[in-house]
């Protein structure tokens, strides 16, 4: 197949690229060339900035494009009008945060979507899932019998950007007290590579409509010691009280990452993904996602500046207040 992937440099998108040479099919990516500009020499490259310039794209024709980076729907829909004469089929990768009410337990594809309270095109933690949400719209009527919308939860793995999961394997790897959320706790994501792989075997089959794509969920419990183990460290764990954390402003998914309090909703952690289970999606064991995820960061720079994650200051400050309160 000849597959277009908007972005593709960068994290999910970079790993298409890899899924898609490995299965030998024509690969195009088109993106500013800001981010790792020198990968993927093999492949064709075009440059443009997608709000406002796909000169690049023109007289092109595709089997199939992957958007990896769509987030404002007027932006996504220069897109889909510049290529729905000249591309079979249109994947577009969403999010689980479309959803309107995380207090449902197992919500799926057709549970009830958030909306915009007023019309605005900025990205904030209250309306990126409306933005989402009103972007597969777009997709749905440029594409009406060809859109593939993607609804994953938190990507994990190698070359992610946001350190929201990696916190957690690097961080026990370094030894010592830890602070941590309730161990019964849920987390739930879905391994960068897994997701690839599926989305790649949707595409080659041309598969339609909207699915989400997430991991069933583990404790806190069960991933502090998958992280122990791997790491081999000599990591001991502090489990504290949602109560605790919020009266304490840690910032849930950020500054303490893959966590949710209960009271901002279970279902953020329940979400139920039978659907895209039922078209071939796997995943791989939490043994191999700890494990290749230490591996790779190794390889960065020490110079890294971490996104997410407790400070070893504001971790050793909370430690102690939560020893002071028992």
């Amino acid at each position: 197949m000849k597959i277009l992937i908007i972005g593709g440099t960068i994290f999910l998108g970079r790993h298409l690229v890899e899924v898609a040479l490995k299965r030998k099919h024509e690969v195009t990516i088109f993106n500013r060339g800001i981010h790792n500009a020198d990968l993927f020499s093999q492949v064709q490259k075009l440059r443009g900035d997608r709000k406002e310039n796909l000169e690049a794209l023109k007289g092109q024709t595709f089997d199939a494009v992957i958007d990896t980076c769509g987030y404002v729907p007027k932006v996504v829909k220069i897109s889909t009008d510049f290529l729905k004469n000249s591309a079979a089929h249109y994947t577009f990768i969403s999010s689980v945060s479309v959803y309107a009410d995380f207090s449902e337990i197992g919500i799926d594809e057709n549970s009830n979507v958030a909306t915009l309270k007023k019309e605005t095109e900025e990205i904030t933690g209250e309306t990126y899932g409306a933005l989402k949400f009103l972007c597969e719209k777009v997709v749905e009527e440029a594409f009406p019998n060809s859109f593939l919308n993607i609804r994953p939860g938190l990507i994990v793995g190698e070359h992610d950007p946001t350190d929201r999961f990696t916190y957690f394997p690097s961080r026990i790897a370094k030894g010592g007290k830890i602070l941590v959320p309730n161990l019964e706790s849920l987390a739930q994501f879905i391994d960068v590579k897994d997701l690839a792989e599926w989305i790649l075997a949707m595409v080659e089959k041309q598969k339609t409509g909207t699915f989400n794509a997430t991991n069933d969920g583990i404790t806190f419990g069960e991933l502090v010691k998958t992280c122990k183990e791997v790491s081999k460290s000599n990591a001991s764990f502090v489990p504290v009280s949602d109560e605790f954390l919020v009266e304490n402003e840690v910032e849930a998914y950020s500054e303490l990452p893959l966590w949710v309090p209960k009271s901002e909703g279970e279902g953020f952690n329940k979400v139920n993904s039978q659907k895209a289970v039922a078209e071939g999606l796997k995943f791989r064991t939490l043994t191999e996602t700890v494990r290749e995820t230490l591996v790779w960061e190794k390889t960065r720079e020490k110079s890294w500046k971490w996104r997410a994650g407790l400070s070893e200051e504001r971790e050793k400050s909370l430690l102690l207040k939560w020893e002071n309160c028992l």
